[in-house]
């Protein structure tokens, strides 16, 4: 699967980033922040039928991130470019 390929590759390029699960259609990665040493959760849901990349991106605590994790989905977006 090319997507999932190209998705893999470009977050590895991210900073304090670990892989949690893999399975032939999902990816679930864990991104750490810097100082406070957040944990936020990111998974990706690929859909072969419809060509569709579904993702979410969660802080686990707190109410608010101020907009952390819409910025990190933007620059994921903006690695893989035209890949997907």
């Amino acid at each position: 699967m090319e997507a999932k390929e190209a998705l893999k590759a470009a977050i590895a390029t991210l900073p304090r980033t670990k892989l949690v699960e893999e399975h032939e259609s999902y990816l679930h990665y864990e991104f750490t922040s810097l100082l406070l040493r957040f944990v936020d959760d990111v998974e990706f849901l690929f859909d072969e039928g419809t060509k569709t990349v579904h993702f979410r991106s969660a802080s686990r605590l707190g109410y608010s991130d101020l907009g952390v994790n819409r910025q990190r989905m933007e620059q994921v977006r903006g690695l893989v470019g035209g890949k997907l």
